[in-house]
């Protein structure tokens, strides 16, 4: 299983990444570990708003993608439940997507 999500970060911003084990990445982001992402080392990520699992390496990367080319507002509206068909229609197969 792979695994699309989105990170709250201390000012306010939106991390978005991609891992096949959703724990121990979300573990290294907030704990600020060397294996953690150099945005959320600086930004000080402090909680998953939100995440999506698929069966493909190659879908989870293809939503991470499209969700970065998303406005902040496009992806609080994800995060306040808003479905990833309404921005990303035509781009990914929303279907193969499953928010957990």
């Amino acid at each position: 299983m792979y695994y699309t999500y989105m990170l709250r970060c201390s000012d306010n911003s939106i991390y978005t990444g991609m891992t096949n084990n959703l724990e121990k990445r979300i573990n290294e982001h907030l704990s600020k570990d060397k294996n953690g992402a150099k945005y959320t080392k600086s930004h000080n990520a402090i909680k998953l708003e939100i995440a999506w699992k698929s069966k493909e390496k190659s879908l989870a990367c293809k939503l991470e993608y499209y969700i970065k080319t998303l406005n902040k507002q496009q992806k609080e509206n994800l995060i306040c439940g808003e479905k990833l068909v309404t921005y990303l229609k035509g781009k990914v197969d929303c279907r193969r997507y499953k928010k957990i």
